[in-house]
């Protein structure tokens, strides 16, 4: 009986939390799903947050709901990388064939100037919502919940551009966040991050796996 009055009083978190394992799943499938089933997650989480006035994650979610749109845009049409995908074209230009691929985005790799760019992002937005929370809200831990809110907000922007290394700070983020909601007593959710960090390192290898390597130059003499 206590079981059933706790999973009622906490159904909507439950809900999120099984929606959100999906969607880290389909994540490290690089399904083209995971972006209606990340919208689904946090429209649920959005409440989940308001009620335990988190509200730096809160605001993190209505982000993840305009970023999914995005993503999902940039998944399907591609931005002008070669990219992986199961629709083929075989063009001739001065005689010779050569094989092109359009479909999804590819994976690829965290340039330096953009890493450069995206860490004084997170610097910037780590600031403003730390001033945020301590001077207008009354947020019980205003310098963790800026910390994961900035730091969620650059890797889910690097997820949709399908930047590799957006797993990293994705360890760090359930890390983190996992002890967080610990003090705060939300289990599910606690749960949930746990199982995310575990899925961070499964995605970590598994994304590796496909991340394009520019072909071997011809032997020498080839073609001479």
């Amino acid at each position: 009986m206590i079981i059933s009055d706790w999973i009622s009083n906490n159904f909507i978190e439950i809900f999120g939390a099984i929606a959100g394992i999906v969607y880290v799943f389909l994540e490290i499938k690089q399904t083209i799903w995971l972006w209606p089933v990340g919208i689904i997650t946090s429209a649920v989480y959005i409440w989940v947050f308001f009620t335990s006035k988190f509200y730096a994650d809160m605001s993190l979610q209505g982000y993840y709901l305009v970023i999914s749109c995005l993503g999902w845009y940039w998944w399907v049409k591609g931005t002008g990388h070669r990219a992986r995908g199961t629709e083929r074209k075989k063009e001739v230009e001065d005689g010779r064939v050569e094989e092109w691929e359009s479909g999804e985005l590819q994976v690829t790799r965290l340039k330096l100037s953009t890493g450069i760019i995206l860490a004084i992002v997170f610097v910037l937005l780590y600031i403003l919502m730390w001033f945020v929370l301590t001077r207008l809200t009354d947020s019980p831990v205003p310098v963790r919940d800026s910390f994961i809110t900035s730091l969620s907000i650059v890797a889910t922007w690097m997820l949709a551009r399908k930047i590799y290394e957006h797993w990293f700070l994705w360890i760090v983020v359930n890390i983190v966040s996992a002890v967080l909601f610990l003090t705060r007593g939300l289990y599910p959710t606690v749960i949930l991050y746990v199982v995310y960090g575990v899925m961070s390192f499964v995605g970590l290898a598994a994304w590796k796996k496909t991340i394009p390597h520019p072909p071997a130059p011809p032997p020498r003499g080839e073609g001479e």
